[in-house]
């Protein structure tokens, strides 16, 4: 079902962390399920540490129901954002459940227990096999590694975007203090330049996606429309998942999904997990998984000059494609 190809141990090392090692591009070869509809679709391979192997034909071959809810983005677009939005809406606005159990439980990140190698956590694909209905799954892996049920079941599919310039900003400080990176700054954006940290390519992991948005069981969302439309859009996810709330209940969900009430709300910003990273590697660290959720923060922290490259860069990966990220 997939091809592996271990990248070179003395090409990648300088991108790899305590966590994560041993790269591998993990390509799909079976194409009897073709999400696309188009007989040229080419699925785009993933970089992922080698433990991944392990894992990569069981999440393949998950069994998929009609009533899950899929958030599925690139790291570091807005992922946490989406899970609590998207859950209050489907869920009828149940914020004392929310409040109640981590999102991290309402909402799980189904392949994080195949890639970390060092910090032990609980079978979390397991997890979600056992969730009760409907289930709500987090992932970030790109559209060929997904299950492949999702697109002969259809369940609801909520992915979202955001530019990538700030994408490596936020990536950036998650390597560093979660994956536990250790080179310098220059080396994890050669690794982004190269397209070989875990998860990349990133922009391909969007025009796929974007090739599918007009499935009626898709939606697709942009990071910064969220910042500057939340109205908006959330009456567009109301109204893909056929829910229908007054305005001042409206009003009280932007209220509650804004930057500043997220990264206070113990429930959904990560703190707990922070806290149990940091106990299992036994490097305290006071870094925060809410940083600051900007648009556009890029230009304070990435040099000039890789702007400049990079911005060329993607131009050149977006070719063929239609889809533009938001500025």
């Amino acid at each position: 079902m997939f091809r592996y190809n271990a990248l070179s141990h003395e090409e990648v090392k300088r991108f790899e962390t305590p966590s994560t090692r041993n790269y591998t591009e993990v390509h799909l070869e079976d194409l009897s399920v073709n999400p696309s509809g188009d007989p040229s679709w080419q699925p785009v391979h993933c970089v992922m540490p080698s433990r991944y192997r392990m894992f990569a034909e069981y999440i393949r071959d998950l069994t998929v129901y009609e009533d899950d809810v899929w958030i599925v983005t690139f790291p570091k677009a807005g992922t946490t954002w989406t899970q609590e939005m998207v859950w209050l809406v489907h869920q009828d606005l149940d914020y004392k459940k929310a409040a109640s159990i981590n999102l991290n439980d309402r909402s799980v990140f189904m392949e994080i227990s195949a890639i970390l190698n060092v910090i032990k956590f609980p079978d979390t694909i397991g997890i979600v096999e056992k969730m009760p209905r409907p289930r709500h799954i987090k992932s970030h892996l790109p559209l060929a590694l997904l299950p492949k049920q999702l697109w002969t079941v259809k369940p609801k599919i909520v992915y979202t975007a955001r530019n990538p310039m700030d994408v490596t900003t936020s990536y950036m400080h998650h390597y560093k203090f979660i994956n536990g990176f250790r080179g310098p700054r220059e080396d994890y954006l050669d690794g982004i330049m190269a397209d070989q940290l875990i998860y990349c390519p990133q922009i391909k992991h969007a025009t796929d996606f974007w090739a599918l948005a007009d499935r009626d069981h898709v939606l697709f969302l942009h990071f910064e429309d969220m910042k500057r439309k939340m109205p908006e859009v959330l009456l567009k996810v109301c109204a893909f998942f056929g829910k229908s709330y007054s305005p001042s209940q409206l009003e009280e969900l932007e209220h509650h999904l804004k930057f500043d009430t997220m990264k206070e709300n113990k429930s959904a910003n990560n703190e707990a997990m922070m806290t149990e990273i940091q106990m299992m590697t036994g490097v305290p660290n006071d870094f925060k998984f809410m940083r600051k959720g900007q648009v556009g923060g890029y230009k304070d922290e990435l040099p000039a000059e890789f702007i400049e490259k990079f911005s060329v860069f993607v131009e050149q990966q977006l070719k063929g494609s239609d889809f533009r990220y938001r500025e």
